[in-house]
């Protein structure tokens, strides 16, 4: 009989778990309670602007490769990915601007700007956060890690020492760098997982690599077509993927999750159910009256959510020549400004803001002679029972005075289209803990720079994708999660099934 297999969820965790296992041999069947796949990789349109309205960077496309080639598929058959250069464009309040880019001759001149001290530094710097990136891709980048003991098991002794684990990202930058621009360039690649650099393990360097390295890419069409692809591949693969359906809670028997019950009362069986909503929320809601549930919710507690965010779709009727496709206004105080947001969990008074335009790299974004502008701020996770609604219109005056300050001048007067996220949306649309952008804080103090397990301690069968499990938050890690996770049922679960590719899911 072949096995059966639900997705509660489907961003890009899931979708990924589910190609997997379709390849796999397993019918598979995606519950999803939105209108379209993707999860925060989505997208909202109005006035002829088109925008992304999750990750709007694309890096190690190594990840969606490998995954479609698991099926089958060369991934250039169903998305176009063209690099883009600078990386970022970034903006300090005493006007320098510094582009980071893989055009290492360039990114030379570029930090000799500043400092040509530091400049010396930045290949010895390079060379290490290379050499963070080959032990990740020996053991993060290549199975479903839960804690200390499998990461000892990958690496020898002497590896896990050079990994410096006692060392923070931050002091990685210091030790390389003196100055104080150039340090807040570096460190605030860890935005990507919405980490903390004085938190961060060392490790975490490697982003450098992952940025400089490797590059940042842009899918043609926007980042959206990524969902896109997968759902195409999952039709393909003959998956069930129900839309506008709301999972209940998961149905069990004993120490087994048995199938997952929806909205409308009916029950899908199935030999493995894996969830695409985060760990806790999931305690706390699918599996509420399983008893010992509540209990594991409080036992993840460690796994402290990331930052969330306040985002801004403006849609603007002119361009702005001095902007790239990725640009950070970066805080005069870095140090005070991740202090208050991780530390103190409140709002910075001078944060980092990011503006993505997509337009100047995708015409097909925006009217001709306008511009699409994505804005987003990083905020601390959501206290229970906070809401933005009394606070949304103080903090978005305060984002456009410094964007107006520092170079985009007569913002207000141009906006003639906009939309606006909050932490209480981004909790209410994806179930995300705490508004949580990008899962689980890596904090090498409280959780050991670990993610939560993707294999449920209460029930045998049920497992975990996404951004609060290994390897992490953002589209390359969430895609990688769900490719690990199948791994993990692989050797967990009996052989792996074979099916009849031409019968039809039930």
């Amino acid at each position: 009989m072949n096995k059966k297999a639900v997705i509660i969820g489907g961003g890009l965790g899931g979708l990924s778990a589910a190609i997997r296992l379709r390849s796999d041999g397993y019918h598979v069947t995606v519950v999803e309670k939105g209108e379209r796949v993707g999860g925060k990789l989505n997208m909202r349109g109005g006035l002829g602007y088109t925008f992304d309205t999750g990750p709007s960077i694309l890096t190690m496309p190594w990840v969606l490769e490998k995954l479609f080639k698991s099926a089958g598929r060369n991934l250039s058959d169903y998305l176009t990915i063209k690099r883009i250069e600078p990386g970022w464009r970034t903006f300090y309040e005493d006007g320098t601007t510094i582009d980071l880019t893989s055009d290492l001759p360039v990114m030379l001149e570029e930090l000799k700007k500043v400092s040509e001290e530091d400049a010396n530094e930045f290949f010895d710097y390079l060379q290490y956060c290379s050499k963070m990136y080959e032990y990740s891709m020996k053991s993060f980048y290549s199975k479903s890690l839960s804690g200390l003991n499998d990461l000892r098991s990958l690496h020898s002794v002497k590896e896990l020492l050079m990994m410096e684990p006692l060392k923070s990202m931050d002091g990685v930058t210091r030790k390389h760098f003196k100055n104080k621009k150039i340090r807040q360039l570096f460190n605030f690649l860890i935005m990507y997982i919405g980490s903390s650099p004085y938190h961060a393990p060392a490790v975490l360097s490697q982003l450098t690599h992952v940025q400089l390295g490797l590059g940042v890419y842009y899918v043609e069409g926007g980042m959206y077509n990524i969902a896109l692809a997968m759902n195409k591949l999952l039709h393909e693969l003959g998956a069930d993927i129900l839309l506008n359906t709301k999972a209940e809670r998961i149905v069990t028997e004993g120490s087994r999750a048995a199938g997952v019950e929806l909205a409308d009362g009916r029950i899908l069986h199935a030999d493995i159910v894996v969830s695409n909503l985060e760990a806790i929320p999931a305690y706390n809601t699918l599996l509420k009256d399983k008893a010992g549930s509540s209990q594991k919710a409080s036992d993840l507690q460690k796994y402290e959510p990331t930052v969330s965010g306040l985002v801004m779709l403006l849609g603007v009727d002119r361009t702005y020549e001095n902007l790239a496709h990725h640009n950070f206004f970066f805080s005069e105080d870095p140090e005070k400004e991740f202090h208050q947001i991780f530390n103190e969990g409140k709002l910075a008074d001078d944060p980092t803001v990011y503006v993505g335009i997509s337009a100047k790299s995708d015409p097909t974004q925006a009217p001709a002679g306008k511009e699409n502008l994505f804005v987003l701020t990083h905020v601390p996770p959501l206290k229970e029972g906070e809401n933005w609604e009394f606070r949304k219109e103080t903090y978005r005056a305060q984002i456009l005075d410094k964007l107006e300050r520092m170079g985009m001048t007569g913002l207000r007067e141009h906006i003639e289209f906009e939309y606006t996220f909050t932490p209480n949306d981004l909790q209410s649309l994806y179930g995300a803990n705490g508004g949580s952008i990008y899962g689980v804080a890596t904090d090498r103090k409280k959780n050991g720079g670990f993610k939560i397990p993707s294999k449920s301690t209460l029930l045998e069968n049920l497992y975990f994708v996404g951004g609060s499990t290994h390897p992490g938050g953002g589209v390359p890690m969430v895609t990688l999660s769900g490719q690990l996770t199948a791994d993990l049922i692989a050797e967990h679960e009996d052989k792996k099934p074979q099916i009849n590719q031409d019968k039809e899911i039930s």
